[in-house]
């Protein structure tokens, strides 16, 4: 079952390699990484096992106040979340929201398709370049 609006990307790396990359693309593109929760950690602390789970939580204040000016209820959606997952069989993927249905989700309209565009097409171009998707 896949979740609405969320994206789903195999990686061709480990989880800790994609996490890696990720974090060093979102800072090369001048973006801020406000935290970094490694969700098997804090399994661990309480003798429960998680495979890999870490979300990663970043931003750019140009691209996502406008959005909160349009509809201030995206800021419980921003600043945007990539999670990079390992499945059951070994596999690592990266998942995000997308930008376009947390548009949709929040109501913000027409004058808000640019920078939801924008946002969309960086996000793909990261995802792509940190797991090696064509």
């Amino acid at each position: 079952m896949t979740a609405a609006g969320l994206i789903t990307i195999p990686s061709g790396f480990g989880p800790k390699d994609t996490m890696d990359r990720l974090q060093a693309e979102i800072r090369a593109r001048g973006m801020t990484v406000f935290a970094h929760v490694d969700h098997a950690e804090g399994a661990a602390a309480v003798d429960m096992a998680l495979r890999p789970t870490d979300l990663l939580i970043f931003g750019a204040a140009k691209s996502g106040t406008p959005l909160m000016q349009a509809a201030q209820t995206i800021g419980i959606d921003l600043p945007l979340k990539a999670l990079v997952w390992q499945d059951e069989a070994g596999a690592t993927f990266l998942s995000y929201n997308d930008p376009a249905f947390l548009s949709d989700r929040h109501g913000l309209g027409d004058a808000a398709d640019p920078i939801v565009a924008a946002m969309s097409a960086a996000l793909a171009a990261i995802a792509a370049k940190v797991t090696g998707a064509p």
